[in-house]
This record gives structure tokens, C-alpha cells and sequence, in this order.
């Protein structure tokens, strides 16, 4: 039977070289490649996962917590919530949420990207 090997959420950005810049420099995923000319996607890549960037309209870009609260675009399981914490901040990412402990068993904080996407980042307790 075919395994799955991995996976790769596609968020749309209103400036691709923007985005890219802020996932690279905030964010850590600074393995980068770009398609088309006029460059309108991206693969970004860290620690094994990628994100996609795809060139949108800004009026067709709508964050999943503005049509559910509290959800997010990006969701990454991590080892250690502290240290990638410490090392965004530093980095000088939005921080759209600090890092806590949540009641389902999960130490977790969330950033957000230029076009408003929630990236959440949390380490299993449980």
C-alpha cells in the first residue's frame, strides 16, 4: 500500500517576494524556490516541510479565523514550543498569540503572516 510522505499547505499572499521574505526571515523557511515569469508561486521550505505561496488578489484572500474563530491556515507539531518561540521572536514574527498551555494538552502559540494567515505551532504534552 502507497504511503503519504508528507504534506504541503498552500497559502494565497497579495506580494509573493513579500511573503517569501517574511517566511524566510521570520519565520525560518528559507529554502526557497519560484515558478513562473512573472514570479506567482513559491515553495518554502524548513526542517523538512514546506509551505506554498501562491499569488492571489487581495480580495480573494480571506484568513480561516475571519470565517471560524480561532482557526488557523497553518498548523506545524514541533518539539520544543519554547525554543521556537523564543526563536521567532527574535526573528521578529507577528505574534498573534503568546505561548501557552492549552486544556487539550498542548503548549502552543501562533503567528501570522502579512496577508493576515494564522500559523499555530504546538508541542504535544500529552
Amino acid at each position: 500500500m502507497a504511503k503519504l510522505t508528507g504534506s504541503a499547505p498552500v497559502v494565497l499572499v497579495s506580494d509573493i517576494h513579500l511573503a517569501a521574505a517574511y517566511y524566510a526571515e521570520k519565520l525560518g523557511f528559507d529554502d526557497q524556490t519560484f515558478y513562473n515569469d512573472p514570479t506567482s508561486f513559491c515553495i518554502a521550505r524548513r526542517d523538512g516541510f514546506a509551505v506554498m505561496l501562491a499569488l492571489a488578489d487581495r480580495a480573494d484572500i480571506k484568513p480561516y479565523w475571519q470565517i471560524v474563530r480561532g482557526l488557523w491556515n497553518i498548523y506545524f507539531w514541533v518539539d520544543d514550543a519554547e525554543a521556537l518561540y523564543a526563536e521567532l521572536m527574535h526573528r521578529g514574527a507577528i505574534i498573534d498569540y503568546g505561548i501557552s498551555v492549552k486544556p487539550y494538552g498542548v503548549k502552543e502559540f501562533g503567528v501570522r503572516d502579512f496577508d493576515g494567515h494564522d500559523i499555530g505551532f504546538g508541542e504535544r504534552l500529552l
